[in-house]
């Protein structure tokens, strides 16, 4: 995928015509605290949500579905359970599915799962903060809840510390076989033999809960019709132009609001114009 103006355009006004005339069946497994705006989520972009976790259902529900989202988010048994059943299943029917590695730094429980998940299931893209990716890398951080750490931090004028964590995603990326997402104040995204940096969005979507667990679901909404890279990407940067719009709203309730206003809204050319990605 070519990241020029023309191409981005071209390839997201596709991806979003496709999802509105196919209304995919996005099967996400994700927490209680971000249900409903994952559902509203991918309902904004023309795919349909259901966030089936019984585990005597979930199997029949992956395997009816065009692409599957687990996230490892207020983590329950019964929903440990559905996330590798539905994995496996997703697997053996060549459905795409992303795991987002919620809460790896801070949980030992999630840590198994998400390498129990990604080495058994292997999922065509593994999403987390900067921090949550160097724990699954194997690399060192001292992150000790869902947040980055500070010492993983960095901005974009900070090139060195860029690439040191640019380093680890691609190496991370070619080691899984997987796109991954590590995501932050830039985003970073590779496929492991290219790495991209993101920097849509606002100081406020870190301010709204939920906002790393709807990148999730859309990249899911996006791997029903698109390769995991282009899913992964036009993802990011959709969430993060709908963050900008969304800023100019007076409190937080509205900015939530605003924000999926904009998911529903933003059309190929405003996409193409606002994406601010570099390679």
């Amino acid at each position: 995928m070519r990241l020029d103006k023309e191409t981005l355009q071209k390839v997201f006004e596709t991806a979003r015509n496709r999802l509105e005339q196919e209304q995919p069946l996005i099967h996400c497994i994700t927490n209680p605290i971000s249900i409903n705006d994952c559902a509203n989520a991918v309902l904004a972009i023309g795919g349909k949500p259901i966030m089936a976790e019984h585990p005597k259902e979930v199997e029949k529900i992956t395997q009816m579905a065009q692409a599957l989202a687990v996230n490892l988010g207020n983590i329950t048994d019964a929903r440990m359970e559905s996330i590798l059943l539905s994995g496996h299943i997703a697997k053996e029917s060549n459905i795409p599915l992303i795991i987002d590695a919620v809460g790896v730094t801070c949980s030992e429980i999630r840590y198994e799962l998400a390498k129990k998940f990604i080495s058994e299931c292997m999922p065509a893209v593994i999403k987390g903060n900067v921090s949550e990716m160097k724990a699954l890398y194997g690399a060192q951080t001292q992150a000790a809840g869902i947040d980055v750490d500070i010492h993983d931090r960095f901005h974009l004028n900070e090139a060195e510390k860029m690439q040191q964590v640019a380093g680890i995603v691609k190496e991370y990326a070619a080691q899984t076989g997987a796109v991954v997402i590590a995501s932050g104040e830039v985003d970073l995204i590779s496929d492991g033999t290219q790495v991209v940096s993101i920097a849509n969005g606002c100081a406020r979507m870190s301010r709204l809960t939920g906002t790393g667990c709807m990148l999730n679901v859309l990249t899911a909404t996006f791997l029903s019709v698109c390769n995991s890279f282009e899913a992964a990407v036009l993802a990011t940067v959709l969430l993060g132009i709908a963050g900008e719009i969304a800023d100019d709203a007076m409190g937080m309730g509205s900015f939530h609001v605003a924000l999926l206003d904009a998911l529903s809204t933003i059309h190929s050319e405003v996409f193409a114009d606002r994406a601010r990605i570099m390679i």
